[in-house]
């Protein structure tokens, strides 16, 4: 079997882990062994950063809509649900957009909800649950577990 020279390829996985470790501290950025973890760290610090950057939109824009609604007299919660309540299906991106960018567009929503708060909520009569059923509480008496302890006998 013929002898197979590397050096090509070799200092090309080489440079290609230099360039990719360029401005890391220490060894990380010259030895090869070290820049090896180093990438495949960053790598993995780089995937989870993006997840909790998701996350940290999500609260951005929760932030935004909550001072928005407040300023017409509505709390964060309370609007979401009347917007669920209403089939209004806009995502909090573009909520928190409209209010920021146009809140002449996002007080007309504002002004739908309320209108068909006010207009669907109805008082139903409050009836009593389990009024057939008596009201006495039976107590219940602890039971008491035997336990069986065994004699040793010492041998003589």
């Amino acid at each position: 079997m013929p002898r197979v020279k590397r050096s090509k390829v070799h200092l090309k996985k080489r440079r290609k882990i230099r360039k990719a470790t360029k401005g890391y501290k220490w060894g990380r950025k010259s030895s090869v062994r070290l820049g090896k973890t180093a990438i495949l760290k960053a790598g993995q610090h780089a995937q989870q950063d993006r997840h909790k950057k998701k996350g940290q939109m999500r609260q951005l824009w929760q932030i935004r809509i909550n001072a928005a609604v407040r300023e017409h007299g509505l709390t964060y919660s309370k609007f979401i649900k009347a917007l669920k309540d209403n089939n209004i299906e806009i995502d909090r991106k573009i909520l928190a957009d409209l209010a920021v960018n146009n809140p002449k567009i996002f007080a007309t929503i504002i002004k739908e909800i309320k209108g068909t708060k006010t207009s669907t909520k109805t008082s139903k009569p409050k009836t009593a649950k389990n009024t057939s059923k008596s009201t006495t509480k039976k107590s219940a008496k602890p039971v008491k577990k035997e336990t069986k302890t065994k004699k040793t006998t010492a041998k003589k």
